[in-house]
């Protein structure tokens, strides 16, 4: 039996924190997954082999002994090295089975790291944690929101907090594959995306906007009605605005995650239109002050 490169099936380095190996093992548990590629085997050996990198780099002491021996893992078993048993002691949940996809351990694995040693741990085997993703609008993310999902047969309703941002992961716990028991479930994470909003772009809690003024008002002032995300207000133009100048409404913004009493701010920047259309009325008029200048 071959050895097997974990770090290179995970696609990370050798120095890759458990953070970037549980992003990595997630991202292909979730591309690879029995359940988005029925029939695939190749999606499901690759399956196989992720979970299997993963039960090695996500234990520091697996990984330890992994690093320390590397290709030479062969030469180390031929010479007795765990003659006296599972150089773990134990640690890890040893030979698991994921739901429904049939990911037992290479030989490989078995025979490095001593996983039928570990099968008496497996009553306390916590099942695969599953991600999926739910796109809302910026709207949904401003006022909170929520969808139904459907994951093995079950209907779940996924709800968000006014605030909600891309990238945030959602946590619902005892909803991933099974375990050795019910208790021991895994999780389900869903990741928020936010979709791009026509005219608002958001950077963090505050949101930004254009807004058209004609000349007439950029000189003389008046008001707009603009759009926010809780609606339509008023705002004031002052005499003599120029072309590219930022209004700040404050407030407007959007509401701060779990802090429902705060909010950013709305940043409207103003674009002056020039008429190009004079009527011979129009043009003598700018004319005449233009000549008082």
């Amino acid at each position: 039996m071959d050895y097997k490169d974990y770090y290179k099936v995970l696609g990370i380095d050798k120095k890759a924190s458990q953070a970037d190996i549980k992003k990595a093992y997630r991202a292909l548990a979730v591309k690879h997954h029995p359940d988005k590629n029925p029939g695939n085997k190749e999606a499901e050996e690759k399956f196989k082999l992720a979970n299997e990198a993963n039960e090695v780099l996500s234990n520091p002491e697996k990984r330890k002994k992994y690093d320390e021996l590397g290709e030479n893992w062969r030469q180390h078993e031929q010479s007795n090295g765990y003659a006296k048993g599972n150089p773990f002691n134990g640690a890890g949940n040893g030979r698991q089975q994921y739901e429904g996809a049939g990911a037992d351990f290479s030989d490989f694995f078995e025979q490095f790291f001593g996983g039928q040693s570990d099968r008496a741990k497996s009553q306390n085997r916590k099942g695969q944690d599953y991600e999926t993703e739910m796109e809302i609008s910026l709207e949904e993310a401003f006022q909170g929101t929520h969808r139904i999902i459907q994951l093995e047969g079950e209907k779940l309703r996924v709800t968000t907090k006014p605030g909600a941002y891309s990238d945030q992961l959602l946590r619902i716990k005892g909803k991933g594959a099974k375990g050795s028991s019910e208790a021991h479930r895994g999780d389900l994470f869903v990741r928020i995306k936010v979709s791009p909003h026509p005219q608002l772009m958001r950077k963090g809690d505050d949101v930004y906007a254009t807004h058209n003024i004609d000349l007439y008002t950029a000189v003389l002032g008046g008001e707009i009605v603009a759009d926010t995300l809780s609606g339509q207000v008023k705002v004031r133009i002052l005499p003599g605005t120029q072309n590219g100048k930022t209004v700040r409404l404050k407030g407007k913004g959007m509401p701060v995650y779990n802090h429902p009493d705060r909010y950013g701010d709305l940043y409207i920047q103003l674009h002056v239109q020039i008429p190009d259309k004079l009527t011979d009325k129009q043009r003598e008029l700018f004319e005449q002050i233009k000549s008082t200048i």
